[in-house]
Parts: C-alpha cells; structure tokens; sequence
C-alpha cells in the first residue's frame, strides 16, 4: 500500500509499481491531521496483516516554512507512530526516515530531550523549544525535527514492543533523490559536495543505499533491534567528527 499527500505523485509511483508486476492500493493521505493518519493506519490493517510500515514523508528546509516543517516532518513522524502503532502485527517492524543533519545538531538538554520524546502529540507542536521565537528558520526547523524524530522512535519502542513489534530510524546522507538533488544545487549545495568529497566512500548515496538498509530493519535479520537510528551516510558524519571536514555552522541541512 502506498500513501501519499499528492494524489498525482501516488498515481505515478504505483503505476510503475503495477507495470513492475506489484498489486498496488493507494491511500491519499496528510500526516499532518491526525483524523487522516488514523483512517490510513485502521484502512492498511482491514487491507490484510499489517507486518511492515516505512514513513518517507518529509520536507526539505527548501520546500517549507518553519511551519510547514516542523508540521510535516515532527508532528507527521508523531502521528504515523501513534497511530500505525494501534494496528501494527505481532512481529512487526517499522522504519522512519530521519537525516544525518540531526547527527550534526547542537546537544539538547535531557529535559529537553524527553519533552520531545514523551509529550503527547496533540501537545507536540506547543512545547516552547517548538516556539517561533526559538525555531527562527527552516534550515534550524529541518534538523532539530530530525533529532526529535529519533527521540519519539526510542520512546515509542517500548509501545510498539507491547504488540510484539519493533521500531527503528534511518538517518540517511546525501542520496541523490528528487530532493537531495534540490538542495545540491541550494546555497548549502558546495558544503554537501565537500561532505562527500570526505567521507570514506566518496560518493553520493543512491535511493537502492536506504532501500537495502530499511529492508534490513524490517527483517528478522534485526529481530533484536528496535528504538534506534542507523546512520546511512557514506562516512559523512564520521569525516565531520574526526577533523576530516570541518562544518561552517549547526544548521547544515543534507
């Protein structure tokens, strides 16, 4: 089943899934309502045995506002675990995808920390730490959503495992997708070419990088894993945290 808030972008991918022999069902949805996730979650588990859930939905600091980001990227990622974790099979496992620019974010204060991990959802975007006068721009919006991303991962372990299920994050680098092909050509395109340059591998990852990550995630192959992020950067991180590249501020955004 594939979901997604564009109706013609959802038409397009499962008719080159269809083409590819897939049976296909597809659900519009917004993460940002929390009516709209919920009848997604109980509409994928009348569909058969819900076992797999993988969350993508995400904007770039160059396709919103603060707003807007921390709307789709925070509150969606809060809804898609509350909701997916009612209806999620025994053995389940779930991914969501979060970024390596919430590896590069200032260290948080634990109280902090476990505000974003455990506020309820509905509350989510009133937390002061979430407030226009603190979150001043989408390139500041993009990363600290991803580091709270990994924060409700780790708190909805424990309640995702009362069902028999697991739940993991994926920080991905640079891939070259739709999006990160937008932000190579951004103002912040020349850091993320020196990023690579860097990193141990070299290269610009590829979608087929995060598919076979978040297969492994999935798999029974990770049965013991669950309320963690893996970092799927090519070595990125590891040049920036041992002197290999040097960041020119925190809020770089990949």
């Amino acid at each position: 089943m594939l979901a997604d808030v564009s109706e013609a972008q959802l038409e397009r991918a499962a008719e080159q899934l269809v083409v590819d022999g897939h049976h296909i069902v597809t659900r519009r949805v917004d993460v940002t309502s929390q009516s709209s996730v919920a009848e997604l979650a109980d509409f994928a588990g009348s569909c058969g045995r819900l076992t797999h859930v993988v969350h993508t939905a995400g904007l770039s600091p160059l396709q919103g506002s603060v707003e807007a980001v921390l709307a789709v990227d925070l509150l969606g990622v809060a809804l898609t675990l509350d909701e997916f974790g009612k209806v999620i099979e025994p053995g389940g496992a779930g991914v969501v995808i979060s970024s390596m620019a919430a590896h590069f974010y200032p260290p948080m204060d634990p109280d902090l920390e476990r505000q974003l991990a455990t506020a309820p959802t509905n509350e989510l975007l009133k937390l002061q730490a979430c407030a226009p006068s603190v979150i001043t721009s989408s390139q500041q919006a993009y990363p600290f959503a991803k580091r709270a991303n990994q924060l409700r991962v780790a708190a909805a372990a424990g309640i995702w495992g009362q069902r028999g299920a697991r739940i993991n994050a994926i920080s991905p680098g640079i891939i070259s997708t739709a999006m990160g092909r937008q932000e190579l050509d951004g103002d912040s395109g020349q850091m993320m070419r020196a990023m690579v340059d860097s990193s141990g591998t070299g290269r610009i990852g590829t979608p087929d990088d995060i598919a076979a990550a978040t297969d492994f995630l999935l798999s029974p192959a990770a049965s013991f894993i669950t309320g963690i992020d893996l970092l799927v950067d090519g070595g990125v991180v590891a040049a920036v945290r041992t002197g290999g590249l040097a960041l020119t501020g925190a809020d770089s955004s990949p």
